[in-house]
């Protein structure tokens, strides 16, 4: 018991030797008088603040429909709304009200500006397409809130310590205006997803950027005893108000936790059919769906028979919810280094100016693009070995026959490309017969969209005749196995998991 007691004072010395040194070493070399009175002047309603805010709006939803990081990047350096977001933290951290109301009612005018301005101008405007920057707006995840919070935490120092230039660096970090501007574009397109995602995206950072600024203003020293006494019932008001801003952060985190869980879970999920040198090219995810839909890209030196089937039983256990997934094989070297290597290339060509092929690149993903009916950035491309990859839109209509042809007109095009377009589950045609040989054309075309989906394939009919189809459709790459039909005729059907 002596023993305990004894650590229990240690470790109490300790604490008051450590706050000692931050209180006269840190805390005492800040002037915190000095410190609220810039961020008074600088956090409330102006009209330079306006005009702050009407020139980034614009700018943001112009770098949104281009679209054009660089363009962003100059609505990013204004950032008008950094400034109220940490006057609002600051007045969280020294309860005082008068300065929360004049920060909150900043932010609140010049958002609802900014969305009011962006609708507008999408409204007129004859670009209204959900642009890849626009996308990346519409669903905050755990790397957003990362990023907010540390960007507070640099942007409050900054502050503190009268850094100007680093509220400028956090303010490209984190982004506050092109959230709003993608609002306005919902709004002026009825998209309620992606409106509703940007603005939980703002609030997410807004709230979280607040509470953190508020966080690191006490550990510096600033307190209550540095505003205004306060009555009793506005001192209930400003706790009101922040168990008010903790309820939807609490719920996009509760959200952002189980989908960044989830993601590494079908990210483990669709890697466990392959080889251990295989590597993931794309993975799009999308929670919103019922069931979640996952389209994948996968690098193997290998083919998996039925990936899709395994990764949705692997994957679907884990994540508790029914999953739509399906997983396009892109076939590689099979060196050890293979997939690592076609992976690093294709990372290196969809940086812009990063290789002298970004032009081709682009135009062949345009090309592609055009002939499968999916948007450019839908086509995976990897320059380096001059391989592309698309999955073919469902066209009103269509045979395999069609989009056989759209491969083929795409090949021909490309001359020099190695490309792999998969068509969409499509009725397989039946197979006719030329006294015991079965037609050769039928069967070219089932084998092609088979090897290509990666899919299994049941041959119906009688056993004399579905004998010479199922190995026509093997030594073609595809798993096929035979069922017992109707005898006068063989039928093709998808085996495995549809999609």
């Amino acid at each position: 018991m002596a023993t305990t007691g004894a650590s229990v004072r240690r470790r109490r010395s300790t604490g008051a030797t450590l706050r000692r040194w931050w209180s006269m070493k840190v805390t005492g070399g800040v002037a915190h008088a000095e410190v609220l009175d810039r961020l008074t002047a600088q956090s409330g309603w102006s009209g330079r603040y306006l005009f702050h805010i009407v020139i980034a709006a614009g700018i943001s939803i112009l770098g949104l429909l281009l679209p054009s990081s660089a363009v962003l990047i100059g609505a990013m350096l204004i950032s008008p709304l950094m400034m109220p977001i940490l006057g609002l933290g600051f007045g969280i951290a020294t309860f005082d009200l008068a300065e929360i109301r004049r920060a909150g009612l900043a932010l609140a005018l010049g958002s609802l500006i900014a969305i009011v301005l962006s609708t507008a101008f999408v409204a007129v405007s004859p670009l209204q397409t959900v642009t890849s920057e626009i996308a990346a707006r519409t669903r905050p995840n755990l790397f957003d809130l990362m990023v907010a919070m540390l960007s507070a935490i640099a942007g409050a120092y900054g502050v503190i310590r009268g850094q100007g230039g680093t509220v400028v660096g956090v303010a490209i970090a984190i982004a506050l205006m092109p959230p709003l501007a993608v609002v306005g574009f919902g709004i002026a397109t009825w998209n309620g997803p992606v409106a509703g995602g940007a603005l939980l995206l703002f609030m997410t950072n807004l709230v979280s950027m607040a509470l953190v600024a508020g966080g690191m203003a006490r550990l510096y020293g600033f307190g209550s005893h540095l505003s205004p006494q306060q009555t009793r019932l506005q001192g209930t008001l400003i706790v009101v108000g922040l168990l008010a801003l903790a309820v939807p952060l609490g719920i996009a985190l509760r959200q952002i936790a189980w989908e960044s869980v989830a993601r590494r879970q079908i990210r483990e999920a669709v890697l466990a059919p392959f080889p251990r040198e295989a590597r993931i090219s794309q993975l799009d995810i999308d929670f919103d769906t019922q069931p979640v839909t996952v389209r994948a890209a996968v690098l193997t030196p290998r083919f998996a028979r039925n990936a899709d089937g395994a990764a949705i039983r692997a994957a679907g256990s884990a994540v508790g919810r029914r999953l739509d997934l399906h997983i396009d094989q892109l076939r590689v070297g099979e060196d050890e280094g293979g997939p690592q290597a076609a992976q690093i290339a294709a990372a290196r060509t969809t940086d812009l100016g990063a290789t002298p092929a970004t032009g081709e690149r682009d135009r062949v993903a345009r090309r592609i693009a055009l002939l499968a009916g999916v948007a450019p950035d839908a086509v995976l491309v990897d320059g380096a070995t001059r391989r592309a990859l698309v999955r073919m839109a469902p066209l009103p209509g269509a045979t395999l026959a069609t989009y056989r042809a759209l491969a083929d007109r795409a090949a021909a095009e490309l001359d020099g490309w190695r490309l792999t377009m998969v068509p969409p589950v499509t009725a397989l045609p039946p197979i006719a017969f030329d006294g015991d040989t079965p037609d050769a054309t039928a069967v070219s075309l089932a084998g092609w969209a088979a090897t290509t989906r990666g899919q299994p394939v049941i041959v119906r009919g009688a056993p004399a005749r579905t004998a010479p189809v199922v190995e026509a459709l093997r030594q073609k790459g595809v798993d096929a196995t035979a069922e017992r039909g109707p005898a006068r005729s063989v039928t093709l059907d998808w085996g495995g998991a549809a999609q």
